[in-house]
C-alpha cells in the first residue's frame, strides 16, 4: 500500500507556501512542484498548515461515564478539531490511580488510531485529597505517565501538594493543578460579581482560584518542581503567574478557549451549556487572558473538553453538570478570539497550541514543528470560511457545545496522524481504516515517550 501523500501549496505557519510531501510516517520533503507515483495528493491552496494540535487536558470520560464520551469518540472528536495528541484526565470510574487504569486508557487510544492519547494520572487516591495515588507506578507504566492532576478537584491539602511536588520531581514529572480553593467556592453556581448579584446565583469568587496558584508556585518553588495550572480564568491569576516567572518559578498555565471568548453576560439565558468550571468570568478578565497569552505569561491554549450526556444539562441551572465540549471547535475558536483581534498570529498558534503543551507533557515529536524528518503530525485548516457551527460538526457522544448556531470562522480541512490521514476534505476518515493504519504505522511506539 502506498502510504506516500503530498500537500500541493499550503501555507505553513511562517507564511512559507510549500508543497509537503509525507512518506514512511515522516515529512520527507518540502519544497515546490513535488510529486510521486501512487501519490494522495491533498490541495493546500488557501490552507495554513498547523502542526498537530497537542490537548493537555481533554476529559474522555472512559472508564465508567461511556455514556458521554469513550476513548475512541473523544479521539474522532479531537481529530476533526485538528488535535493529533491529547491526555486524558483522570477523573474516570474508576479513577486513574493506578497503572492498570492508564494503561487501559493507553491502551484503547492506540487501538483508535485516530491520536495519541497519553493518560493523566492522579495526583490523590480516588481523587479525594487525602493520600497520593500510585505516582511512580503510573510513571513507570507502559503508559509513562507525566501528567498528574485531580482535575475536577483542587488538591487542597498544602502538605499532599508539596509531597506530591517533590514525588514527580525524581522523573520530571508535573502537578496539574485545578485551582480552586473548595471553602470559598461550597454552593457556587458562576462568577462572583455584579451578574450574579443581580441574578441571585450563588458567587464564585476570583480570589477562589488566585489564592490557590499563589500558595502552589510558591511549593513549586521551595521543592524546585514543576507546577502548572489549569485553565486560568482571571486577570488576577494572570498577575500571579507573571509575578512567579518573574522569580524564576517552574510554573506554566493554560487557558481555554471559551474562557478567551465567551464571558459572564451569557449566563443572563440560564442556558446550562454556558455552566463551566472555572465559571465565564468578566469581560476584562477575558481580555486579560488574551494579553496574558499574548505576552508569553500565559503558555499554552488547553479545551477542557468535558462531555455531559443531555439530561445533565438539559434542566434548571442549578442542577446542570458544569463543563462543555470544545474539542470540535477549538481551533475556530481560536481564530476568532485571539487571531482575527490581533493578539497572536499563526506562528504563535503553533507553539501555543502544539509545541510548548507537548514540552510540557514530556511528549516528543513536536518540538520541531513541520521541518523535513520530522514525524508526520499536521493539521490543515481554512481560515478564510465561516460556518454556523451546529450538531453535525460535533463527532463526540455528547452536545453540550456553548457554539451552537454561533457563526465560527475557519474549519479543519485535513488531519495527519503518524504519517497517516484521520481527516480529508473535512471529513473523518473510518474508524476501522484508522485502526488499519495506526498499526501499520511504525512510528506510533515511539510517540509515547
Amino acid at each position: 500500500m502506498n502510504d506516500t501523500i503530498i500537500v500541493k501549496g499550503a501555507r505553513l505557519a511562517d507564511g512559507t507556501t510549500t508543497d509537503i510531501r509525507v512518506s514512511g510516517g515522516l515529512v520527507a520533503e518540502l519544497g515546490s512542484g513535488l510529486s510521486s507515483a501512487g501519490a494522495r495528493v491533498v490541495d493546500g491552496d488557501g490552507l495554513v498548515a498547523l502542526p498537530g494540535l497537542v490537548d493537555l487536558h481533554t476529559h474522555l470520560r472512559e472508564p465508567g461515564a461511556e455514556q458521554s464520551e469513550t476513548v475512541l469518540s473523544g479521539s474522532r472528536a479531537a481529530a476533526i478539531g485538528g488535535f493529533t495528541a491529547v491526555h486524558a484526565m483522570a477523573n474516570t470510574s474508576p479513577v486513574a490511580d493506578t497503572a492498570g487504569v492508564v494503561e487501559q486508557v493507553e491502551s484503547l487510544g492506540r487501538a483508535a488510531g485516530y491520536v495519541t492519547v497519553r493518560p493523566v494520572g492522579a495526583v490523590t487516591v480516588g481523587l479525594e485529597g487525602s493520600a497520593l495515588a500510585e505516582i511512580g507506578a503510573m510513571a513507570g507504566s507502559r503508559a509513562a505517565v507525566r501528567v498528574f492532576s485531580d482535575d475536577g478537584r483542587c488538591v487542597s491539602d498544602a502538605l499532599l501538594m508539596r509531597r506530591a511536588l517533590e514525588y514527580v520531581k525524581a522523573f520530571d514529572g508535573v502537578i496539574a493543578q485545578h485551582a480552586q480553593e473548595p471553602r470559598l467556592t461550597e454552593g457556587a453556581q458562576m462568577n462572583e460579581g455584579v451578574v450574579s448579584g443581580e441574578l441571585g446565583l450563588a458567587g464564585w469568587p476570583a480570589v477562589a482560584e488566585e489564592a490557590i496558584i499563589a500558595r502552589d508556585v510558591l511549593l513549586a518553588e521551595h521543592v524546585g518542581s514543576r507546577v502548572h495550572i489549569c485553565h486560568l480564568s482571571t486577570a488576577g491569576s494572570v498577575d500571579v503567574v507573571r509575578w512567579a516567572k518573574s522569580r524564576g518559578i517552574a510554573v506554566t498555565a493554560e487557558v481555554t478557549p471559551h474562557h478567551l471568548l465567551l464571558d459572564e453576560e451569557l449566563v443572563r439565558s440560564y442556558d446550562a451549556r454556558y455552566k463551566v468550571n472555572p465559571p465565564l468570568r468578566r469581560a476584562e478578565d477575558v481580555q486579560a487572558l488574551r494579553e496574558g497569552l499574548a505576552d508569553g505569561t500565559i503558555d499554552i491554549i488547553a479545551t477542557d473538553h468535558a462531555p455531559h450526556p443531555p439530561e445533565a444539562k438539559e434542566c434548571e441551572w442549578s442542577a446542570a453538570a458544569f463543563g462543555m465540549v470544545g474539542l470540535e471547535s477549538a481551533l475556530s475558536v481560536v481564530q476568532a478570539s485571539v487571531v482575527d483581534t490581533g493578539h497572536l498570529g499563526w506562528t504563535d498558534i503553533a507553539r501555543v497550541f502544539s509545541a510548548a503543551p507537548a514540552r510540557i507533557g514530556r511528549l516528543s515529536g513536536y518540538e520541531q514543528g513541520i521541518v523535513e524528518g520530522a514525524r508526520a503530525d499536521f493539521t490543515l485548516y481554512d481560515p478564510s470560511v465561516r460556518r454556523s457551527f451546529g450538531t453535525e460538526h460535533l463527532h463526540g457522544r455528547s452536545t453540550n457545545s456553548p457554539y451552537l448556531a454561533v457563526e465560527l470562522p475557519g474549519r479543519v480541512i485535513a488531519t495527519v496522524h503518524d504519517g497517516y490521514p484521520t481527516v480529508l476534505d473535512g471529513v473523518l476518515l473510518d474508524a476501522t481504516q484508522v485502526a488499519v493504519a495506526a498499526r501499520a504505522s511504525t512510528g506510533s511506539e515511539a510517540r509515547h515517550g
